[in-house]
């Protein structure tokens, strides 16, 4: 008989964490909704933190998942 293999990597089998899942998964939600809302602010409140117009439109545009490691504690 052949021995069937889970197509999960290993580090989600472990039961820490699938733990962890829900609480990654809102933290990717939550950075998804602030970089679309930094992406719909206006020239002047961009300016007031110190951001242009090109770098709030890239940081708007990456991906959830696309998070510095410090972030990913």
């Amino acid at each position: 008989m052949p021995a069937f293999r889970l197509a999960l990597p290993l580090a989600l089998l472990r039961p820490s964490a699938l733990a962890r899942l829900p609480a990654r998964l809102l933290a990717a939600q939550a950075l998804a909704r602030s970089r679309r809302s930094l992406g719909r602010l206006d020239d002047h409140i961009l300016r007031d933190i110190g951001l242009t117009r090109e770098q709030a439109e890239s940081e708007a545009l990456r991906a959830a998942w696309d998070a510095p490691m410090h972030w990913k504690g």
